[in-house]
């Protein structure tokens, strides 16, 4: 009885939210899925016409409803362009929980959701033993991109190019790092948050930020036990799975002290900043308030840098190497950070930002959307790669490693030689 009454009071929030949607049909110009299908379900406007007949559908088909539902990247692009101003993505994944709430987690999510990366030390024992065999598995390409196939695993991950795993995750690299502020420079002192792919693939990415903050006098915060974020288990509607990996970070940050919580992901700054506070609605008051709290100090590693620090060019860099910047979706249209990336890029006199088309087109990544719809994702991806190797760039920049991996793929596939760097690479180069 409690499970149907949760089911209908989730139901009367989503009813206030939907009530803003006009069905223009405005969101079609923004919509990379629709832009590829041209299915009205797959739109926006489609989608919200199903969660508005949710009650009744959910219980004559709950799978057909679940599917319809995954196929959205949640990037962002309708609620950022919407003249009404619907909160689609909040719309979306609550209405993911709740279908998710009704169907029951599969097995598999469950155990990766809710006792995986709740508990990193478990993921890192599993992951450093099966580390070795990575190599015998995957087929190294020897591409600028650093990507490598699976042949052996084509059932599983197609023809997928995959950065590999870091030869050492970052926390055995450097460790817990506890540094305080250099007081005459400022003071400030940052938790430092990397995120699973900064943590275990992007490795180089992670140390930069270090590599920046040093240079700059920040004192750092660093733990050697965070757990994922929890946008994989919110992008697959899975509220307990998020709330115990809510709950153990929280746990971590609240034992030390800081100005700001500074990632180099935009997931994982979006997911802190807006999603911890919601998420947490359910637990405790105290750590309602923490998460708050936290998710008010949460700012991109881009953003710190500019706007915080004030670093600025002097004007653009006309350097050898040419550079293209692609646009995170939730980046730009949910933190709001778009120019900051560029002047980074700029402060790089080795480097000329040369601008593609529709820089802030989504590269079709979506996290897990990649993984079950990677035929839409390839196919959205590739625009992307057209633009970019249209532009003649020697490397193309980004502010998220989901992104980097599917640019990544997305040129390997293609013979390409254009690098792909985080824009936070390019910055520590100059130090």
């Amino acid at each position: 009885m409690d499970e149907i009454s949760s089911l209908a009071k989730s139901l009367m929030v989503l009813d206030d939210k939907l009530a803003f949607c006009m069905k223009c049909g405005f969101c079609q110009a923004f919509c990379p899925v629709f832009d590829t299908t041209g299915k009205e379900g797959d739109v926006t406007r489609g989608k919200i016409a199903l969660v508005e007949n949710l009650a009744h559908l959910i219980i004559q088909d709950p799978e057909a409803v679940n599917e319809k539902l995954s196929r959205c990247l949640l990037c962002g692009g309708c609620q950022f362009s919407c003249p009404s101003g619907v909160p689609t993505l909040e719309i979306f994944m609550e209405a993911r929980a709740i279908v998710t709430a009704y169907l029951g987690l599969s097995p598999v999510k469950k155990a990766i959701f809710r006792k995986l990366l709740p508990n990193p030390r478990v993921v890192d024992t599993l992951l450093r033993a099966g580390s070795p065999f990575q190599k015998l598995l995957l087929k190294d390409e020897q591409n600028p991109q650093k990507t490598a196939c699976a042949p052996l695993l084509k059932s599983l991950f197609g023809d997928r190019h995959m950065p590999l795993l870091a030869d050492k995750p970052l926390r055995s690299k450097v460790g817990k790092v506890d540094r305080p502020a250099v007081t005459i420079r400022g003071g400030l002192r940052v938790a430092f948050f990397p995120g699973c792919m900064g943590d275990k693939i992007y490795t180089d990415v992670s140390e930069a930020c270090l590599k920046v903050f040093e240079h700059h006098g920040v004192g750092v915060f660093l733990s050697d036990n965070f757990a994922c974020c929890g946008i994989p288990a919110l992008v697959s509607g899975d509220r307990e799975g998020v709330e115990k990996m809510i709950e153990h970070n929280l746990g971590i940050l609240s034992r030390t002290h800081f100005d700001y919580i500074v990632t180099p992901c935009s997931s994982c700054t979006m997911t802190i900043k807006e999603y911890w506070p919601e998420m947490s609605r359910n637990l405790p008051a105290s750590v309602q308030e923490t998460a708050k709290k936290f998710g008010a100090k949460a700012i991109d590693i881009n953003a710190f840098l500019v706007d915080v620090l004030g670093v600025h060019p002097e004007g653009p860099a006309k350097g050898g190497l040419k550079v293209t910047y692609h646009e995170s979706c939730h980046l730009k249209k949910s933190l709001g950070v778009s120019k900051q990336p560029r002047e980074l890029i700029n402060m790089n006199k080795n480097c000329e930002l040369v601008e593609m088309v529709e820089p802030d087109r989504c590269c079709g990544c979506g996290g897990s959307f990649t993984l079950t719809h990677y035929d839409i994702s390839q196919q959205i991806g590739q625009k992307k790669r057209d633009s970019i190797v249209a532009t003649g760039a020697d490397v193309v920049a980004t502010g998220c490693p989901a992104c980097m991996m599917q640019l990544s793929d997305m040129l390997a596939r293609n013979g390409d030689r254009a690098r792909v760097r985080h824009t936070i690479e390019l910055y520590a180069d100059t130090l």
